[in-house]
């Protein structure tokens, strides 16, 4: 066999993106000021890695760069409920199917499932524990997932509900409070995601601003991280897996000013993987409406080795978990070896992994 074949088949192993990593490096806080996380930057050009400072970023970019960020909010979707008899359970709210007179009703991730059966009826308790919300489950789901009706407003039940940080991440430390400031990206204004865009967690006002000043372009466009984004692949052969869909909108003007920046020689700058499959899906026309001056739609595009970028040139991404899609979009985006020699020059340095760790940024 070739050693370009032997290299492809390595590609689609989903063993060959596997790694170990001491738990102490997972990070369970983020640095503050945010943009005082490391900052790994990686030439695919060269092979180089240098290691800085996020808030150095500023003097990586031009205005030839052309930076472009999801602007989706994560919601307080984790929802503690109580059925009779004291036994309780809890429901990860995905997305709001409609508002009537009577209530909300969500799509919702439940556990244990076999609490949550059509009919049953439950209740959440208030953010200042004074009154109750009545809900009821209305119907399964293929998969798994449930449809539940809340007498109350999409509005009140959120004020019930707590931040959804990742499993990886121990909530017990810090307050809800905290929760929602930290969990969240300073220029968040979209809401409906249940995990956030960790790429742009480093980003401060101030990083922003320094950014204006130097007249770099930046851009917003949104995509709604949901859960499927933790789920891991579990087929051998990478290709086989089917990537979750999430929910996008991206304004025609700003992505004309994407295609046209990068006509004029400019570079496409993703912060983070959802930025990436939100303009990589465009490129490809997948299936998107054009509606009052926007695209909006569903992706799952799961971009792996092989994959040809139209758009992004340079990408800021986190250090992701062993064998995610993540982690394999970052290795299609910049090399399988190349990624690698990174994760570990970063392990062997200290370096924080995952939501609340440091970051990479890759250019050509």
């Amino acid at each position: 066999m070739a050693l370009k074949d032997q290299e492809q088949i390595r590609d689609f192993n989903l063993t060959t993106y596997g790694y170990f990593l001491d738990p102490a490096q997972i990070a369970q806080q983020p640095i503050e000021p945010r943009d005082h996380s490391r900052l790994l930057c990686l030439n695919r050009s060269n092979g180089s890695l240098e290691h800085r400072c996020f808030y150095e970023f500023a003097e990586l970019l031009t205005p030839a760069d052309l930076l472009v960020f999801n602007d989706t909010r994560v919601i307080p979707a984790r929802i503690l409920v109580e059925f009779a008899k004291g036994a309780t359970g809890e429901a990860l709210l995905l997305k709001c199917l409609a508002e009537r007179d009577n209530g909300c009703v969500w799509e919702a991730m439940i556990q244990p499932g076999k609490k949550f059966q059509p009919g049953r009826t439950f209740t959440v308790r208030t953010a200042d524990q004074q009154a109750v919300i009545q809900g009821e489950v209305t119907a399964v789901l293929p998969g798994g997932n449930r449809i539940l009706l809340f007498k109350t407003t999409a509005r009140e039940l959120l004020a019930c509900g707590q931040m959804p940080l990742p499993p990886y991440i121990d909530q017990n430390p810090q307050s809800e409070a905290k929760r929602r400031s930290v969990y969240q990206t300073v220029y968040a204004s979209a809401d409906g995601a249940v995990a956030a865009p960790t790429a742009g967690l480093h980003f401060t006002p101030e990083l922003l601003e320094k950014l204006k000043q130097k007249g770099v372009p930046m851009e917003f466009v949104t995509l709604h991280v949901g859960p499927g984004t933790f789920l891991p692949v579990k087929e051998d052969d990478v290709r086989n897996h089917v990537m979750h869909s999430e929910d996008f909108e991206v304004q025609a003007q700003v992505w004309q000013r994407i295609l046209q920046h990068r006509q004029r020689g400019g570079k496409v700058v993703a912060v983070g993987t959802t930025v990436v499959r939100t303009l990589e899906t465009l490129a490809l026309n997948r299936r998107f409406t054009f509606h009052a001056s926007r695209f909006t739609g569903l992706t799952n595009l799961f971009i792996q080795p092989g994959f040809r970028f139209q758009v992004v040139d340079k990408l800021i991404t986190n250090f992701h978990t062993p064998q995610s899609t993540l982690l394999i979009l970052v290795c299609a985006f910049a090399g399988r070896e190349f990624i690698f020699q990174a994760y570990e020059a970063a392990k062997s340095r200290g370096y924080r992994f995952f939501s609340f760790g440091d970051a990479m940024f890759i250019t050509a």
